[in-house]
């Protein structure tokens, strides 16, 4: 991870977040999403900040263990657009520019620490790309998670990319066709979360979670991730998907699916 320089990340605590939220305690390292008069979906000064985030519990010794929480009943509901056509919000965000462009396809690329996602709320779109990079996944049993990009016109090609890392090619594929809604259970079959539990049994999860990793090396657990993230590496194929996906959102189906969905009526598709 490079997006900042180490003089900056020294001022981390002096630093004002506005679309998360930071905490650290007993090598615990806590982030959490809170845009949720948008439904968590990521501003552009987010992915920022997430990175400065990101880049410091990866330099910083102390943290063994990076937990991703989010505020609100959408957990995250992928980019924003309008904001990534620069119908950006007015924030109070100190965190500067990176050195390079931050993608939120590519947020997690070098970090090598144990990462647990807690998830209360819906997913949506590329909010399942927090699910698949995450180490580990605590959902609550009673959501439910789906794929319709297809009923828009479009077909979720990044987020093909990084959850074949979790889920079968060809179970993940007919997902992404049919785009039908899938229960906890189900997801944790799949491995697209690694449990589901009750709401009232979700601190206890994390916790035990959280202790089994500190219990082990940190010195063979960050070596052992550096190997895997490094196998895993696909920016090549997300480069190559998401010209796909700019490719098939010109389309009429496209255009039609989107107008249909602002609508709330059913598409009509061209033959």
């Amino acid at each position: 991870m490079n997006y900042y320089r180490e003089g900056q990340l020294e001022k981390f605590h002096n630093e004002n977040f506005f679309f998360i939220e930071i905490d650290e305690i007993n090598e615990v390292f806590e982030i959490t999403l809170n845009r949720t008069a948008k439904k968590n979906a990521i501003h552009p000064q987010m992915l920022n900040e997430l990175a400065f985030a990101l880049q410091y519990a990866q330099n910083n010794k102390r943290v063994r263990v990076l937990v991703l929480r989010a505020k609100g009943d959408v957990f995250c509901s992928g980019s924003d657009l309008s904001a990534m056509q620069g119908k950006v919000d007015q924030h109070e965000s100190s965190i500067g520019e990176p050195m390079k462009e931050v993608l939120l396809v590519n947020l997690w690329t070098g970090f090598s620490k144990p990462s647990l996602a807690i998830v209360e709320g819906n997913v949506f779109a590329g909010g399942y790309l927090f699910l698949a990079c995450c180490t580990h996944v605590i959902a609550e049993k009673s959501l439910k998670f789906s794929l319709p990009e297809t009923r828009r016109g479009i077909f979720p090609m990044q987020v093909m990319g990084v959850l074949m890392r979790v889920i079968a090619p060809r179970v993940l594929l007919d997902w992404c066709i049919r785009g039908y809604e899938i229960n906890a259970q189900k997801a944790e079959d799949w491995g697209l979360i690694s449990k589901a539990v009750n709401k009232n049994e979700i601190e206890t999860a994390a916790k035990k979670w959280i202790n089994q990793v500190r219990a082990n090396s940190p010195g063979a657990i960050s070596l052992g991730m550096e190997a895997y993230s490094n196998i895993v590496d696909d920016e090549k194929n997300q480069k190559y998907l998401k010209s796909m996906l700019d490719k098939v959102l010109r389309t009429k189906d496209a255009r039609e699916g989107l107008k249909a969905f602002k609508e709330k009526r059913s598409p009509r598709w061209e033959q």
